[in-house]
């Protein structure tokens, strides 16, 4: 896969490359990982090299949905982090007891019952991957995402989104499997659940948000949660929620720092509500929607 070349631009106009490298030990990647994991990753750290039945998984964190998420790391090009992740994860969520106890460990059992098993995602970390691991993924049911990092110089690290999948909260069951037909019981109140039974004026206003939000960069994924869907890069950026007569933006943006105006915007740092973002856009109909498109670019560019 091609490198990044990163120049440092120094006197009269002349620039310097900055050659790349990695970590001769790939423990030491882990250890700087976990201990900005929120930085890099919007994941707040849980365990290291967790022990289970047959093996270890690397890193343990939980993500700004209330998500599990797992991280591996591959130490050499023949080693097969993606197969080994998985195994992990099948594990997880076949032992949601043992999780709840070590978040509650750690966190307390108020951020331990908030624990959402709609989207559990595995982080695969190397200095390289293969073109047929990226295709790997795109072949599997899981949420996988395949991070390349290059060190330049001594105070630079740079983590690249090689290749992404993801399993929508429609397509995938309370332990991540796909499905074709879910539970009814389980998603009456759902994300999903409220689109279908929202006015048609309201689907079409969501698909143009979504749209709209997607185009923005190749980097931009949706994650569709139980009660909200998610637009991020590696960090939320946007949550929405879909109400029977309005739509609701949460964004990623200092209300203080913006114009809020009455009807349209305003501050929720601290109200509580699903999905993260302390500024509140009210979408009623296309003048909200055109509104509001600046302010989903910002939080985008910002974040």
């Amino acid at each position: 896969m091609s490198e990044i070349n990163l120049f440092e631009l120094i006197s009269n106009g002349q620039a310097n490359e900055i050659t790349s490298s990695s970590f001769y030990i790939e423990k030491k990647l882990q250890s700087i990982i976990e201990k900005n994991m929120s930085t890099f990753f919007g994941v707040r750290f849980i365990e290291s090299e967790y022990r289970i039945d047959n093996g270890r998984i690397d890193s343990l964190g939980i993500d700004e949905n209330n998500n599990p998420v797992i991280f591996e790391y591959k130490r050499s090009s023949s080693e097969n982090v993606i197969n080994q992740g998985l195994f992990y994860m099948d594990w997880l969520v076949s032992h949601k007891d043992a999780f709840y106890v070590l978040v509650m460990k750690k966190l307390g059992k108020e951020f331990a019952d908030k624990i959402d098993w709609s989207l559990p995602r595995l982080y695969c970390v190397a200095n390289n991957f293969t073109k047929f691991d990226e295709n790997a993924i795109r072949q599997m049911s899981r949420n996988i995402s395949l991070y390349r990092y290059r060190l330049y110089g001594e105070k630079h690290i740079l983590f690249e989104l090689l290749g992404s999948n993801v399993v929508n909260k429609d397509q995938s069951d309370q332990d991540g499997n796909v499905v074709t037909q879910p539970d009814k019981k389980y998603i009456d109140q759902t994300f999903s659940s409220r689109y279908e039974k929202a006015p048609q004026k309201f689907k079409v206003l969501y698909e143009n948000i979504k749209s709209y939000t997607l185009s923005l960069g190749d980097d931009v994924t949706e994650n569709q949660l139980k009660l909200y869907t998610a637009f991020k890069k590696i960090k939320n950026f946007m949550c929405v929620e879909i109400h029977p007569s309005t739509i609701i933006l949460y964004l990623k943006l200092d209300p203080t720092k913006e114009t809020l105006v009455s009807g349209f915007s305003r501050d929720v740092t601290n109200i509580g509500h699903w999905g993260t973002g302390d500024l509140e856009v009210t979408i009623t109909d296309d003048t909200t929607y055109e509104q509001a498109k600046n302010l989903i670019e910002k939080a985008y560019f910002n974040n």
